[in-house]
């Protein structure tokens, strides 16, 4: 398979900071850069035609300006462009099929801090099984070393619970590409009843503390093995999941995070732990589908 990465692009200050950080992945991963432009197809009724090949024109306009942008910036890199119909969320997770990843952009507004997700952006996260990143303007304010990512660190969390070896897999990739440290996380809320009366035990807190270090240890093992040069740290405070990942990650060059693979009349289910990292993390975040 071709090594590729599909950028959603549209008008948004956003969306040309995923752009540019997706060219230096590209660059990373010595992979080749598609930029695609969905317009929503048909248009409604009463809307002339002509506003339709206007619109196409416009979309042209923003993918090529992109395009040339990126080709000075990264001379070599392999760049192509794609307009197409169609509901945006559909088009982007069909063209992300084969792809390494998606990269979106992330909006906050007003003064609301961090990732305000849009309808397209949700939908294409219950549709794609590729691991998507999602990237917010402020990306584009921060220095970055030539043809590549600043080496700021990545950040993994972990469910220990369940079945996580994508997730690790592409936590460890990715700080193995930058040759910078992988701070894994797992947490574990406090117990019912916690600090009231005989339920407070220090040697209670301490057993579940190291029953959860033990597994995260577990699961690392292998991958610290397959990866010996990344410089690993792991952590398992007491807390709320969420929260712990967002501060530890609030300087990071990516956050990773995991959704499970559900296949069922359900449909996907994207866990509160990894909606509310999405929604509210100020760094880029990767969400990776798992089993």
């Amino acid at each position: 398979m071709d090594h590729h990465i599909i950028v959603g692009l549209d008008a948004f200050p956003e969306s040309a900071a995923a752009a540019r950080w997706a060219a230096r992945e590209a660059r990373l991963r010595d992979a080749a850069l598609h930029l695609i432009h969905a317009e929503p197809w048909p248009l409604p009724l009463g809307i002339p035609a002509a506003a339709s090949d206007a619109r196409r024109g416009w979309a042209e306009t923003v993918l090529q300006e992109m395009a040339d942008e990126l080709r000075r910036a990264h001379p070599g890199l392999d760049i192509t462009t794609q307009s197409v119909d169609g509901p945006p969320a559909a088009s982007l997770a069909t063209g992300a099929a084969t792809a390494d990843m998606l990269v979106m952009g992330s909006r906050g507004l007003g003064s609301v801090t961090g990732f305000v997700l849009g309808s397209v952006g949700m939908a294409v996260m219950h549709t794609t099984e590729r691991p998507v990143v999602l990237v917010r303007s402020g990306e584009d304010a921060l220095p970055h070393e030539t043809e590549q990512h600043t080496r700021r660190d990545v950040v993994v969390g972990v469910d220990i619970s369940r079945p996580c070896d994508a997730l690790l897999a592409f936590a460890f990739e990715e700080a193995s590409r930058r040759s910078c440290p992988l701070h894994a996380l797992h947490s574990w809320p406090p117990p019912q009843f916690y600090g009231y009366g005989s339920a407070y035990d220090p040697g209670m807190l301490a057993r579940i503390n190291q029953s959860a270090t033990t597994g995260l240890d577990q699961a690392l093992r292998p991958w610290r093995d397959t990866f010996p040069t990344v410089e690993v740290t792991a952590r398992t405070p007491m807390g709320h999941t969420a929260q712990q990942l967002l501060e530890a990650g609030a300087d990071a060059g990516l956050i990773v995070v995991g959704r499970r693979i559900r296949r069922s009349l359900l449909g996907v289910r994207i866990g509160s732990t990894t909606h509310a990292v999405i929604h509210h993390a100020t760094s880029p975040v990767a969400v990776v589908a798992h089993d």
